[in-house]
């Protein structure tokens, strides 16, 4: 005896909709508990949804590229009797209610008076200053518990310049958050948050031979911004090292007669290069460039 099962997606935590980056399964195939159906892509990593039950799969209900939320179906499975399933976690019993026992009444003692910091003046009563650097007064002095500042310090975010919305103007991690939304669209203060960046420009690639386009992964497009934020706000280091080119100087001297007579220099740049374009030719994203929407990869073929 058989019967039809959907298995959905679990618990998402704090994400409402999550990309389906790879579907793993086809109508037809046989599968087994914990083995993986699809692979879901967050801000933070990629976690694969794992079957329930085992048996045979009858429909698959998501694609590659859709969106899913905890509680989406995946598939459909057909379910033989008998077959394993995932073991169920066991309800928490609660314990039976101690006995009453006779005691003394506690000893009251007196609250403990915390001070709490004056709230710092709004916008509109102080005037404009320059904004802050990370770890200045502005950040050391704002009304926010340790774990918002260090959200805060992980997203790059000045504490000094955000506003809070909690009790006595307490800064909550909902703000900081909200801070970095608005800065990624554009608003004020993008330039702290890593949003105000150089425009990609508009190059028509196509024009210098054929191309083919890529699109980026969640996680890329992610990782970009913060590659490019740290390219510009960050100090550049040059590493140097030795190299032994006796062979490199000697075939090079076996060629500057050659080269001399067609009226060419040869110096060790042309091996240099030479060099450079084998290493790119075995990892094309070297050259690749990103496209003006921020969301596509072009590779140059003509290269």
């Amino acid at each position: 005896m058989a019967s039809l099962t959907s298995i959905l997606v679990p618990d998402l935590g704090d994400f409402k909709s999550v990309d389906v980056v790879d579907v793993l399964v086809r109508v037809g195939d046989e599968i087994q508990v914990d083995g993986p159906l699809i692979t879901l892509e967050t801000d933070k990593a990629t976690m694969d949804v794992p079957a329930t039950v085992a048996g045979r799969v009858v429909e698959v209900f998501v694609k590659k590229g859709d969106k899913v939320a905890a509680g989406s179906a995946v598939v459909s499975v057909e379910v033989r009797e008998g077959a394993p399933v995932a073991a169920a976690v066991a309800p928490i019993k609660t314990p039976a209610p101690a006995a009453v026992v006779d005691v003394a009444p506690p000893r009251v003692v007196p609250p403990l008076t915390i001070p709490v910091p004056a709230p710092r003046p709004t916008a509109a009563s102080s005037p404009v200053a320059p904004p802050p650097a990370l770890g200045d007064i502005g950040f050391s002095r704002a009304y926010a518990s340790p774990s918002v500042r260090l959200l805060a310090r992980e997203l790059g975010v000045d504490l000094g310049r955000v506003s809070g919305s909690g009790p006595r103007q307490r800064i909550t991690h909902d703000d900081v958050k909200a801070w970095v939304k608005r800065a990624l669209a554009g608003g004020v203060g993008a330039e702290n948050a890593g949003g105000g960046l150089p425009a990609v420009p508009s190059v028509d690639f196509a024009k210098f031979g054929p191309i083919s386009v890529q699109p980026l992964s969640r996680i890329q497009k992610i990782s970009g911004k913060r590659l490019h934020a740290s390219w510009v706000n960050l100090p550049h280091v040059t590493q140097f090292d030795q190299a032994d080119i006796t062979a490199l100087e000697d075939t090079r001297a076996a060629l500057k007669a050659k080269a001399a007579a067609a009226g060419i220099k040869l110096t060790p740049l042309a091996f240099v290069l030479k060099a450079c374009v084998a290493v790119l030719a075995q990892f094309p994203k070297f050259t690749a460039s990103l496209d003006a929407s921020g969301e596509n990869l072009v590779f140059k073929q003509y290269l």
